[in-house]
């Protein structure tokens, strides 16, 4: 079995391929997922809105380091942020982070 590409296979293949600037912004996504602090952020905001404060409670982190990475994630539209008065509460921007957030876990946990 020849398992050589032809020119006309690998024309086919490179046209599935996207612009650099889309895989440059997955690479990004996944970045944001490859950090223990950011995956613990994910898991308590899975669960309910939070403020810095509580979040700062249940991740067991200063407050300085919580606002850094929900500055990050909010960046990349990964989590939003609703404020009332002087407090702000945040949560998981939308269901498509959820389900990154599960598969990935799902896997590990296999």
């Amino acid at each position: 079995m020849n398992r050589e590409l032809t020119p006309e296979t690998i024309e086919k293949l490179q046209e599935n391929l996207l612009d650099a600037e889309v895989y440059n912004d997955l690479a990004l996504l996944f970045k944001m997922f490859a950090d223990p602090t950011r995956l613990k952020i994910f898991t308590a905001l899975s669960k309910q809105t939070m403020s810095v404060d509580d979040l700062r409670t249940v991740v067991g982190m200063t407050q300085s380091a919580i606002s850094h990475q929900l500055s990050s994630l909010r960046k990349l539209n990964l989590v939003k942020v609703e404020k009332e008065g002087k407090y702000s509460y945040y949560s998981l921007a939308d269901d498509h982070v959820m389900q990154i957030f599960k598969q990935a876990l799902d896997h590990v946990l296999e």
